[in-house]
């Protein structure tokens, strides 16, 4: 099982946290609940309500939309980030291809870091006009 550490390692590559502190990371990897999901199940279903930021530690899975296979994630990769967000249903379904262990963060707790740790909002607005201004420009 992964550590903590490893966790707030693995959240800092997230384009979403990366513009967090390294405590800010350890404090959202303490909150963040991993878990081990058996192979051939269906971690979200497209068209599902989305709630929950997944990244992977362990294992592989398939990204699927509308049916075709679109990605192969493993570790250190993650999904479900827009979730925090913005609850829209599911843009894809994403299925254990092997056991995998995941880190977990339903908008509940993620809300509740926001409200108790408002310094991290800011780092995350940072991050996502980044990305905005990338997507913008064609990048």
């Amino acid at each position: 099982m992964a550590s903590k550490k490893q966790l707030a390692e693995g959240l800092a590559a997230v384009p979403l946290f990366e513009r967090c502190t390294k405590r800010d990371l350890r404090t959202v990897a303490r909150h963040a609940e991993v878990v081990t999901i058996p192979a051939s199940t269906d971690v979200v279903t497209e068209g599902d309500d989305g709630e929950t930021f997944f990244l992977v530690l362990a294992g592989e899975l398939i990204v699927t939309q509308e049916g075709q296979q679109t990605a192969v994630l493993g570790p250190n990769d993650h999904f479900g980030e827009l979730a925090l967000l913005d609850p829209a249903p599911r843009s894809a379904t994403v299925t254990a291809r092997t056991d995998v262990e995941l880190a977990v963060l339903s908008v509940r707790m993620f809300r509740v870091l926001l409200r108790d740790m408002p310094q991290i909002s800011a780092g995350m607005l940072g991050s996502l006009a980044a990305q905005l201004r990338e997507a913008r420009a064609g990048g």
